[in-house]
Order: C-alpha cells, then structure tokens, then sequence
C-alpha cells in the first residue's frame, strides 16, 4: 500500500479519482477498499480481474488496478489471470504474495513452498510452487515484475512503471504474513520473516544460471517482461473503425 500510493504520487496524481480498483477475498484484497479514498468494487473470490476488465472497456480513460493475494489470483482466479495477460488487457494487477490462504485458516495455496506445513498439508507441501511473474511473462503480458517488501524502492519504482504501461503489466509484491506462514516455518515474529525475504531472495540474473535445485524455496526477483504488444484495446478500436467504415458503404 505504501509503495502504491507513494508510486501514484509521484507520478504527479495529487489524488485517486483517475483510478479504479477491483479485489476479490481475502487480507491482500482489503488494500484498496476501505483504505483508499477512490473508487473501489469487491467482487467475489478470483473474479476481481473480468470485473476489472469490464470496467476499462466502458471507461478506458481511468486506470484500473487489481489488488488481491496469491490464494485469489494465482489460485481460484488463474485463468482469468492468463487469460487477461494473453489478451494483453490495458489494467494493472498487483498480487500480493504471502505463499499461504492467510486469512481463511492456513490453508495450502499454489505459492506455498515444498515442505512447508499448513492446514491442509500437515506433513508438508509436496506441490512445487506455481512461478507466476513468469508465467505471466510468458503468457504476454507487456510487463511483469517481482519483487518483496523487503526491495521497497524497487516495487515502488515498478509500480511506477506497471501505471504507467499500456496492456497488461503485473507485479508480484512477496509479503510477509508473519503469524499464519511465519510461525509455521519456524520464525518468531515479522522481523525475522522480513529477513528471511530478504536472505530467500536472489536476482533473476543471477538465478538463470543456478539448477533448479539450488533455486528450491528461493524468492527470484526482478523484471521478467517489459515490452510493447498491441493490446486488447487497440484490436477493438481497430475492429470498431472497420466496422463503422463497412456500414457506412454499405
């Protein structure tokens, strides 16, 4: 929330009101709603994203952005998150990662560490963890980025950069969650898991030339898309001329 709001004012917004933002369940989706003074819709859990969607095509002028945690976006939401990185949709989704379902009881999520005990693994997670930043990348988003709470200056930076870009632009933002996961692997309160963020996390450059064995458990952060794609947007209005221009003779 910090690095968002900071992120917006300094990209000269002295307010939120060319904004909009959409979440769905969960501790991450309360960012914007009831702490932001802008526009905000709840929406059920992983459907903020189509909900957003339909918002930027009935007013493409406002900038909509998507706050939710990994359970509701990487989890009961993945394919509209696909799906909308496919299409290259003009919104900004920035999901909150604390690798765990924090606020509906500890339960396993798609982000949670192999090994790591919850709720519904109590012998530890045997699932690999999803990597979504890049296979959001990979999907066709034209920025997607990763970066903890420990790398303040970073995040907020691409935040900057994620407003900023035209079609779809993504950050996973690696949050600690300090009495559901923290506890559970074996760190006494939130500034031991701060540090553990920060000594988990290895630079993309430098993780692309590790095995994944060495990579098990380890944060990777960093840029992993920033470039120009036509985006959903400018297919439909390209459409809508043709359209216009085909009545019109006919």
């Amino acid at each position: 929330m910090n690095c968002f709001l900071r992120a917006v004012h300094e990209l000269g917004h002295n307010d939120l009101r060319k904004f909009v933002f959409c979440s769905g369940i969960g501790c991450s989706a309360w960012i914007p709603s009831p702490y932001f003074e802008a526009d905000s819709i709840h929406t059920t859990h992983g459907r903020s994203i189509p909900v957003a969607i339909g918002v930027k095509l009935m007013r493409p002028d406002l900038n909509v952005v998507v706050f939710g945690g990994d359970g509701d976006l990487a989890g009961i939401g993945l394919s509209h998150l696909v799906h909308a990185a496919r299409r290259n949709m003009d919104i900004t989704v920035v999901m909150v990662n604390n690798m765990i379902y924090g606020m509906t009881g500890g339960q396993v999520a798609p982000t949670t560490p192999l090994g790591v005990k919850t709720t519904t693994t109590p012998y530890g997670n045997f699932d690999p963890p999803i990597d979504t930043t890049r296979l959001i990348a990979t999907a066709g988003a034209n920025y997607a980025a990763r970066w903890t709470t420990m790398h303040f200056k970073q995040l907020k930076q691409a935040m900057k950069t994620a407003v900023t870009t035209n079609g779809f632009a993504f950050i996973e933002a690696v949050s600690p969650c300090p009495t559901t996961f923290g506890r559970r692997i074996g760190l006494k309160d939130a500034a031991e898991m701060l540090q553990w963020l920060k000594q988990n996390s290895l630079p993309l450059e430098q993780a692309d030339k590790m095995t994944e064995k060495e990579l098990e458990n380890k944060i990777i952060v960093g840029k992993f898309a920033h470039r120009k794609r036509y985006t959903f947007t400018d297919y439909l209005h390209e459409a809508l001329k043709e359209a216009e221009k085909t009545a019109k003779e006919n």
